[in-house]
């Protein structure tokens, strides 16, 4: 199969990148592009694609929600045991890039987990819908299965067995915070003149620049 998508173009006149009006705090000026990334026709702007790599050096992604973020940095929960769990052991290092299309813009930030303690990954284990909670115990992702009637039949097991109970944290179930040591703000222009805003952290304060398209 031979498609051109050479030809493929958009141009990006939605808005632009002020230094004048980004905040000092990165995390300041993120809360407010996720702010009206929610009040936009955005698809799920919670969504974001997390990169990990494997001690060779072989990166790998999948997209991922964020599900909280403050001060200290930004939420998610997996199976520890799943890919992205296991390289993370090894190597602490993580990129987050949320795409937001809708707002010809991007956010990519760099850092570090660590992860929640057990009572937080609780905490949100248990305010998920019950479908979830199952999905979560029964799903040891990651890992190769003969058939999705495996998948399915195990399902079916953990709805018998926590009928009217209440659904255990899997053990290897839990959330990280991930702590930025830099976050880059995109905007598109036209003609591919885009904005750049890049932040980096220097001990306990914030580096800024602005970087060329």
């Amino acid at each position: 199969m031979n498609s051109d998508i050479s030809s493929l173009r958009t141009e990006y006149s939605k808005s632009q990148i002020s230094e004048s009006e980004m905040s000092a705090d990165p995390l300041v000026q993120f809360s407010k592009w996720f702010e009206e990334a929610l009040n936009s026709d955005q698809l799920e702007p919670n969504a974001m694609i997390v990169g990990t790599a494997d001690q060779q050096g072989q990166p790998s992604q999948r997209t991922v929600l964020l599900k909280g973020y403050d001060n200290n940095g930004f939420v998610f929960y997996t199976n520890y045991k799943s890919r992205k769990g296991l390289q993370l052991e090894k190597n602490p290092k993580i990129s987050l890039l949320f795409p937001w299309y809708h707002l010809q813009r991007q956010i990519i930030i760099c850092g570090h987990v660590s992860k929640l303690s057990k009572q937080q990954s609780e905490e949100y284990f248990h305010s998920r819908p019950r479908g979830s909670q199952l999905s979560a115990y029964v799903s040891n992702q990651s890992q190769e299965i003969s058939s999705r009637r495996e998948l399915e039949s195990k399902l079916s097991e953990a709805e018998s067995t926590f009928e009217n109970q209440e659904i255990p944290l899997p053990e290897n179930w839990g959330g990280y915070l991930v702590t930025p040591t830099s976050l880059e703000f995109w905007q598109g222009r036209e003609n591919r003149l885009h904005d750049r805003f890049f932040y980096e952290r220097e001990e306990d304060s914030w580096k800024t620049s602005r970087l060329a398209p």
